[in-house]
């Protein structure tokens, strides 16, 4: 058991079939230690799976059993620490009111809705996107507790008119106004390196190495960084790759078309992905150096010989498969595709000084590294970068993704007005056919799955251009010099603030 959050009122917990537990001097205990694994697998307790302790140290086994009904069993990790966080200050904001889960009200709700977007006192306050996401779990919650428990939701609906042909759709009725689902923010590439070189690499304002850093991760973290800026990935998923999926670094290719499995993609939908070679030869550089010397203390420690459940690769097959073998002996084989992140963190190789992860991004201790992991490291960056006086300059995993969106939409649109502005409407036409639409080739850079979902969050497309094409021909353009001009007064858009003439914005 892992228990984070608060240490008073509800706490949010988080299930470890796999652990290995002390020799305890009380029979009694170690008994029960020895049994804990098998008990939690029992009952459907899988790694990572929240669970919730209150006040008194005791569970609510209703509230439990809604993280191992369907169809929360079939989320991911990070949707189970979302709702599990969420579910947590939802009960401790009740016990301040004085009442249960089961005897909420609408007032409740919108005294909640008060409490987290507006209440001076909650030196934590949020915006209106996040708060209509904690409703959205609160609905989920009290929707399954009113299949299984009888209880009455809290969560009141209201009838809103819709366009045709729906005519009318049901919302939350204390959903905040005022969302802009459009409220997007980019770097260009020069802002994007400022960040980077301030608050992951340990850089001054004048762009020197800033003799006071004390940072200890800047090779893998500006690796990491980068490879977000560069593909366009979800954290989750760039945190899942392993080291038998990346290229060698081939000098006559400026870009790697990857596979991104399915097990790690959002929806479960595998898909390609690219990858330039600046931020390959960054993950090659931290394989090299500081991941290297990461594993080989691990190794001198022992660290991963008390690893539980590890599994051993002793072959990698062509079309991605792997056969591997666990600690009994037994030798399967699998595809790369179904391996999720949490199983990709157990897979070892025997190496030259003992067995040695697969996962690329790892702990200062040679462990693998979660992705929710990522987060302190964007906190304590953009934690940097205002200390330095570059306040509204934050940096997030998301606004990477929102920047390489942009890249590749400033330079299709510049190489479509370059290269097509002569042709006429019907060679346009067919060059459109040919090609495809612009909102599905940003659809397949994003890897969504609706293409309606990029044109709802995103960016205006950029035309006519085909990604394998646009790839390539992007190839000596000084991509980053004409995105700072293109974009530089744009008010969401953040170029670098130390450049000539840019100042403090």
């Amino acid at each position: 058991m892992i228990t984070e959050g608060v240490s008073a009122g509800w706490r949010v917990c988080f299930s470890d079939p796999e652990r290995r537990w002390p020799e305890f001097s009380d029979p009694l205990a170690r008994k029960f230690a020895a049994r804990l694994p098998e008990l939690l697998r029992a009952h459907g307790r899988r790694p990572g799976q929240p669970f919730l302790l209150g006040p008194d140290g005791k569970p609510d086994v209703r509230v439990n059993a809604f993280f191992s009904s369907y169809p929360m069993t079939a989320r991911d990790r990070d949707t189970w620490r979302k709702y599990a966080y969420v579910l947590g200050l939802w009960l401790n904001f009740l016990a301040v009111r004085g009442r249960s889960w089961r005897q909420a009200v609408a007032a409740d709700v919108e005294a909640f809705k008060f409490w987290r977007m507006a209440d001076p006192v909650n030196p934590r306050r949020v915006a209106a996107g996040t708060f209509k996401s904690d409703l959205v779990v609160l609905n989920v919650f009290y929707d399954w507790a009113a299949r299984h428990h009888g209880a009455v939701s809290p969560v009141e609906m209201r009838e809103v008119r819709a366009p045709a042909p729906r005519g009318s759709v049901e919302e939350i009725a204390a959903g905040p106004v005022g969302i802009r689902s459009r409220d997007v923010k980019w770097f260009t590439p020069a802002g994007y390196r400022r960040w980077r070189d301030i608050g992951l690499r340990g850089f001054g304002l004048d762009g020197l190495e800033d003799p006071r850093w004390r940072g200890r991760g800047e090779q893998r973290d500006a690796a990491f960084a980068d490879g977000l800026f560069e593909t366009g990935l979800r954290l989750s998923e760039w945190a899942s790759v392993l080291d038998i999926e990346l290229p060698g670094d081939d000098p006559d290719r400026a870009f790697t078309t990857r596979w991104l499995a399915d097990a790690c993609a959002k929806g479960g939908l595998g898909r390609r992905y690219w990858l330039p070679k600046p931020a390959l030869i960054g993950v090659l550089s931290y394989l090299e150096g500081a991941r290297a010397r990461a594993v080989r203390r691990a190794q001198l420690h022992g660290r991963y010989v008390q690893v539980p459940g590890t599994l051993v690769v002793v072959r990698v097959h062509a079309g991605r498969r792997l056969s591997m073998r666990d600690r009994a002996g037994a030798v399967s084989s699998v595809s790369l595709d179904t391996l999720d992140p949490q199983m990709r963190q157990r897979l070892f190789r025997e190496g030259e000084y003992g067995l040695e992860p697969l996962a690329v991004w790892l702990n200062e201790d040679g462990l693998p590294r979660a992705p929710h992991g990522w987060q302190h490291t964007f906190t304590e960056a953009n934690a940097r970068i205002a200390a330095m006086g570059l306040d509204g300059f934050g940096c997030s995993a998301h606004r990477l993704r929102h920047s390489f969106v942009l890249r590749w939409y400033s330079v299709g649109k510049l190489l479509y007005d370059a290269r097509f502005a002569h042709l006429d409407g019907e060679e346009l036409r067919d060059f459109r056919v040919q090609f495809g639409d612009t909102w599905q080739l940003v659809q397949t850079m994003l890897g969504h799955r609706s293409v309606t979902t990029t044109m709802d969050v995103y960016l205006e497309p950029f035309r006519y251009l085909d990604v394998e094409l646009l790839l390539e021909q992007t190839v000596g353009v000084p991509v980053a010099a004409l995105l700072d001009q293109v974009w530089r007064q744009h008010p969401k858009v953040a170029a670098d603030p130390l450049a000539e003439g840019e100042g403090h914005r």
